[in-house]
Parts: structure tokens; sequence; C-alpha cells
């Protein structure tokens, strides 16, 4: 690879939901490209897979600040090592399972200089608007807001393995279900019935509030 054709990683200025699609068999041609120096493979990858990466930071609950750093970190080392990676096409994973090391390293951090042991304070909701925030904000109807409302306040009352997965899962595009066990550590095979039994205990939830 050619050093002087790596494109720029600096793409924090994206929002969370912003992206294009890239269809997952083209990957693996994308990457060759970036690698053969192809600025238009590199935005293209970048464009396309940023709302994985973001859904892994989201998932593990970091600040905003933080959230943009492990961001540029993932996209960094991707760049570094984009004519070494021994499977292109899937690149996503790769990008899923180092987004997820990063958010685990920040997290090991903070945690060493938070001075408590209370769970629900390391486990801590982050102060920063989140996307979610954002939307209920944004609804127009008094009764659709409440509605959503009902619904994050019952997802955030679900079990942390269960909010990782739903935010990664709900990520656009959807990731696949490799890209799911990277970024979370879960085997591929238990991501479906572990999202069923996600689903259905969140709806119970809503049920029993008359959310639904």
């Amino acid at each position: 690879m050619r050093s002087e054709a790596v494109p720029s990683t600096a793409y924090d200025d994206r929002p969370y939901t912003r992206g294009g699609t890239v269809d997952r068999s083209e990957v693996g041609a994308l990457v060759q490209a970036a690698v053969d120096g192809d600025t238009g493979a590199w935005k293209a990858l970048v464009d396309g897979l940023s709302p994985l990466v973001w859904s892994v930071v989201r998932a593990h609950r970091l600040s905003e600040a933080d959230g943009h750093e492990v961001y540029q970190t993932v996209w960094f080392r991707f760049a570094q090592h984009l004519g070494r990676i021994r499977e292109p096409d899937k690149a996503g994973s790769w990008l899923a399972s180092t987004a997820r090391n990063e958010c685990l390293k920040v997290i090991k951090s903070l945690r060493r200089l938070t001075p408590t042991d209370d769970p629900q304070l390391l486990d801590r909701v982050s102060e920063d608007r989140t996307p979610e925030q954002s939307v209920l904000d944004s609804e127009e109807a008094a009764a659709q807001s409440e509605r959503v409302r009902r619904l994050w306040q019952e997802f955030e009352a679900l079990g942390e393995r269960c909010r990782q997965l739903l935010r990664v899962l709900i990520s656009s595009p959807p990731p696949s279900y490799q890209e799911v066990s990277a970024a979370l550590g879960i085997a591929v095979g238990s991501i479906g019935p572990m999202r069923q039994r996600c689903l259905r205990r969140l709806r119970a939830k809503l049920d029993a509030r008359g959310a639904l």
C-alpha cells in the first residue's frame, strides 16, 4: 500500500445517525480498492460502516467525548491495518471487535478513576444527550412522545446484556450476526435466541404498563 494514499480518518463531524449504506458483499472489494489508494472506496467504507461502529459505542454507554475518541481510534487503527486484514470481506467484524476493545479500555480507565464501588454509578447513564433523547424532544404529538418515553424507560430497565445487544442490532444498516458477535463477544448461535428473550421481556414490561 502506498503510504501517501491512506485517506484521512477525520469523520468526527458526522452525527450518529448519518451514514450511507454498503452492500456486505462489496466490502471486501472496497477494502482492496482502498488499499490500492482509492479514496472513494475508503469514503464508502467509512460512510457505510460508521453506523456499526457508533452502535457499539452506544452499547457501551460512553460519553459523547469518549465515544468520539473511540470512533476516531477505531478508524485510525483500521487505516493502519488496511493492507494486513486477512479477511477483507469481514471488515465489519474487524471494526466491531476493535470498537468493543477500545470501549472496554475506556471503561476500565474510568473505573480506575472512579472513587466508589457503587455499581449504579459505575454503570451510569451518560449525562450527555443521546440520540434517543433527541428523538423524544422532537416528537410533536404529546401522546406519541409519552409512548416513546415509556419505551426507552423500560428499555433502560432491561439487563445490561439485553441493552447492549438491542442497541447494536438496531443500527443501520443492520449488522451481520458475525459483526454482532465481534462487537459484544456473544456466540453467533446465541444471538437469535437472546434477541427473542430480550424482546419478549421488553414487550412484557410495556404490556404491563399499557404502553403498547
